[in-house]
């Protein structure tokens, strides 16, 4: 018998495909409404079905180089390297429609790192069409630091190690411009990774 917490992983599982197949319809309907000229970008090659498959590209060379970048810029987070993985950002970067550049995301990067040493990003799902990338994440990370900034839904400001780990979903958008990463919004669940990190009670039956 699956416990309650089972249950809700699988409800939560079930809840990111979703998202993830709207995203997809969006995305194509999108370019489908586009003119001819818009439209002939995408009819290079078939568009992959929504079956599962890791990656759902729009087949033209701008979708598949921010692909390529968010890849090198994820492996640049995951190695550590806060200051390679800024270097994939505009200068004008936003987060959550704010402006912040590249010293806003060192301070962001940098604190997770701090809090969490081994900090990871893998994608799960990925689509891209055009100038915009949309990746659901697998994300883990063991609480070995105290956090000093609102990270993370600002709830492990100054709260002591637990030295626990947590494995959640993320859903990341991205919106590159010339190579570069201009614009980011995400939806995490820090409910979970706070319950995981024993730092709010879990729900149970």
């Amino acid at each position: 018998m699956e416990s309650g917490r089972d249950l809700l992983h699988h409800d939560a599982v079930l809840g990111w495909e979703a998202i993830m197949a709207f995203t997809r319809r969006w995305f194509f309907g999108l370019l489908a409404a586009l003119p001819v000229a818009g439209r002939a970008i995408a009819q290079e090659s078939p568009v992959p079905a929504a079956d599962g498959s890791p990656e759902t590209i729009e087949p033209s060379s701008l979708a598949k180089a921010n692909v390529e970048t968010l890849h090198r810029y994820m492996a640049a987070m995951n190695s550590g390297d806060v200051a390679a993985a800024v270097a994939f950002f505009s200068p004008d970067t936003r987060n959550h429609g704010k402006p912040v550049g590249k010293p806003g995301l060192t301070r962001v990067l940098s604190d997770l790192r701090t809090m969490f040493p081994d900090y990871r990003h893998e994608a799960i799902e990925l689509t891209a069409a055009g100038d915009v990338v949309i990746a659901r994440n697998k994300v883990s990370g063991t609480h070995k630091g105290v956090g000093k900034i609102p990270v993370e839904g600002g709830m492990l400001v100054g709260i002591a190690p637990t030295n626990k780990s947590f494995v959640v979903q993320h859903i990341h958008w991205w919106r590159f411009r010339e190579g570069l990463i201009v614009e980011h919004y995400a939806t995490r669940d820090d409910l979970d990774m706070m319950q995981q990190l024993g730092l709010l009670p879990t729900r149970t039956g």
